[in-house]
Order: C-alpha cells, then sequence, then structure tokens
C-alpha cells in the first residue's frame, strides 16, 4: 500500500482524499484549522465541478443545499443594465455547506491531523491542496512560485435578506466592483472589489467594511441595501493573491492541486470548479495508473486548462476594474446588449 500525505484540507484536500482508493492507498490529511471559518461565503458550481461533484458522490446533497443563480445583469456603478445574462445550470452553495458534505465523503480509513505543516511529510507522494501560500509548494518548487499580491481588496459575506426579483448581478464601477447572488436559505451573497492599502494581512473587517461603505455607498440602490445590512461577523476581508506559472504541477514526490497549483482572481467564479476537478482527476488516474504516469497524466491534463482560466480571470480583473478606460468599457457593453446610451 502507498502511503500520500495531502496537505490541506479544504475544498481540493477532502475531494482528493473522498476519491482515493483506500486498498490502493493510506491517507492522512494535514489541515492547518481544527474548524472551518465561521463566516459563511457561497461558491459558483459550474457544470464540470457538478459532474466532478457526482463523482465523490454527493452532488445530489449539494444540489439539496444550495440554490439557482437565476437571471443576472451586468450594470454600471449607477445601476444602469449594459447586459443581462443567466446562468443556467449553475448551483450556488455555500462554501460550509460543501466542505461539511465533502468531509462525510471521506472514508473513516483516511487519518487527519491539525496544525501547522512546518516540514514536508514523509516517505510517499505528497499533495500540495493548502491554498495559495502553500508550504509545499515553496519547498519544492522554490522561492520563486511565492504567490504573489495583487492591489485589490476582496470583501464577501452573507446578509439573511432574499435579493429582490432581478436584483442579481454585478456593477463595474471605476475601479470598484460589486455582486449580488442568490445564497443558500433564500439569501443573499454578496462580494466586491478595488484597490487598497489595507493589509496584506490582519485587515481589520469593521475597518474594511466601513472603507467599502465610504467607496461604494450612494451610487446605486442594490448596493446600500446590501451595506446596509452587512456586518462584521458575517463578511470576510482579504487582499487578493495569485500564483504565478509554476512550469508543471509535478516536480519529484509533490503534486499541486487547486489554490496551490493555479490560484486565481475571483472574477471567473472558477476557483473552487477548478480544485474539484484537479482533484477527482488526480484521484481516478491514481487509482488506475502507476504513480510517475498517473503524475504526467494529471500534468498533461490540468497545466495548460487551469492555467488558461487563471490568465482569463485575471484578463477579467482588468476589465471589471478598469479605471482609466471604464467610460470606454461602459459604451462598448452597451452597445453589445444592444442598449444604446442610458435614456435614449
Amino acid at each position: 500500500m502507498d502511503t500520500l500525505s495531502v496537505v490541506g484540507g479544504g475544498i481540493a484536500g477532502l475531494a482528493l482524499a473522498a476519491c482515493l482508493d483506500p486498498r490502493r492507498f493510506q491517507v492522512t490529511v494535514h489541515e492547518r484549522r481544527a474548524e472551518q471559518p465561521s463566516v459563511e461565503t457561497s461558491l459558483a458550481m459550474w457544470p464540470e465541478a457538478q459532474q466532478a461533484l457526482d463523482e465523490v458522490g454527493i452532488l445530489p446533497a449539494v444540489r439539496a443545499a444550495g440554490s439557482d443563480f437565476g437571471a443576472m445583469a451586468l450594470r454600471d456603478g449607477s445601476g444602469n443594465v449594459l447586459l443581462k445574462a443567466r446562468a443556467p445550470g449553475v448551483i450556488g452553495v455555500s462554501r460550509a455547506d460543501l466542505l461539511r458534505l465533502l468531509d462525510a465523503a471521506v472514508p473513516a480509513s483516511v487519518a487527519k491531523t491539525h496544525g501547522q505543516v512546518a516540514s514536508l511529510p514523509r516517505p510517499g507522494l505528497v499533495v500540495g491542496a493548502d491554498g495559495v501560500h502553500s508550504i509545499v509548494r515553496r519547498s519544492v518548487w522554490g522561492e520563486r512560485s511565492r504567490a504573489r499580491l495583487s492591489p485589490y481588496l476582496a470583501l464577501r459575506g452573507i446578509i439573511d435578506e432574499p435579493v429582490p426579483a432581478g436584483g442579481g448581478g454585478e456593477h463595474w464601477g471605476r475601479g470598484q466592483l460589486f455582486g449580488i447572488a442568490t445564497a443558500s436559505r433564500g439569501r443573499t451573497y454578496w462580494y466586491a472589489s478595488y484597490r487598497s492599502g489595507l493589509g496584506p494581512g490582519g485587515i481589520d473587517v469593521e475597518e474594511a467594511l466601513a472603507l467599502t461603505r465610504a467607496h461604494l455607498s450612494g451610487r446605486a440602490a442594490g448596493i446600500d441595501r446590501v451595506l446596509l445590512a452587512a456586518t462584521p461577523g458575517q463578511t470576510l476581508a482579504q487582499r487578493v493573491w495569485t500564483v504565478p506559472f509554476p512550469g508543471s504541477y509535478q516536480r519529484d514526490c509533490a503534486v499541486l492541486v487547486g489554490d496551490a497549483a493555479h490560484g486565481m482572481t475571483p472574477n471567473l467564479g472558477r476557483g473552487a470548479c477548478e480544485a474539484l476537478i484537479d482533484a477527482v482527476t488526480l484521484a481516478k488516474l491514481l487509482n488506475s495508473r502507476p504513480l510517475p504516469a498517473a503524475l504526467r497524466a494529471y500534468n498533461r491534463r490540468r497545466l495548460l486548462r487551469s492555467q488558461a482560466l487563471r490568465v482569463a480571470s485575471s484578463g477579467m480583473a482588468r476589465l471589471a476594474l478598469a479605471e482609466t478606460t471604464q467610460p470606454l468599457r461602459d459604451g462598448l457593453l452597451r452597445l453589445a446588449g444592444g442598449r444604446g446610451p442610458i435614456g435614449s
């Protein structure tokens, strides 16, 4: 039986542990936190991610816990609609619910430890599922692979109110983004992003929320409604970090999955989806092929696809958070939406 250590007990790590063949692998999951974060956020599960959840065996439960995204709109900073769209088949699910369901799917044969991992577990294969600041990536790929700090502050949270009819979507202002989506149990999930000097670590959520109100309040009724109801206890505030191209997801006796491999800006809503696809793809290959062949096949299947999404997400961030080119951007989006100038 082969020894396999998963560093990181988040979405990618738990999904991998749930899918590995316990007859072939002796698996240990090393997770820094003994408890999941207390602040809820919502994740978009696109069809490919739902296929991965089906492989794990929890798709029906995720559908029951989640909600349909429904109709969405892209608006300018004042709330005027630029484009309307739907996200058919996309499920919004609470990160807490998803982690709970993934954890329940992990077989009892998997050992779990809690605490900071100071050095890589040995012997056997080590899977870096430990996020953008991955110790596995830094230890094996070197200091040049350290996460890179973007100029953006991101806030996310839940308020205990439903999204008004037609109120879902994103507002793109001048260097500012604000999103509203339906969350589970009839609530509202919201997120915001803009340039900020706060952080990068130890951000005071109350200060960040006050700064966000100062930046965004008074521009659109939908934003004002959410920010009025938002509380520090239900809000997460973080600087946005990304991961540079590592060249390969496999090196020596280590392999990367999820944000440790391709941490990206949140603008495409694909980070959690790609983490699930990574984990299920790697597990299926490890279960069916010799270790070296499995790792090579995983690298071929996942490297270019996930890196293309990382680059595309960065491009979307630059578009959504445009500053000097914001009027041109909005004009082109109005033309694309067939609406012409506002008020015409």
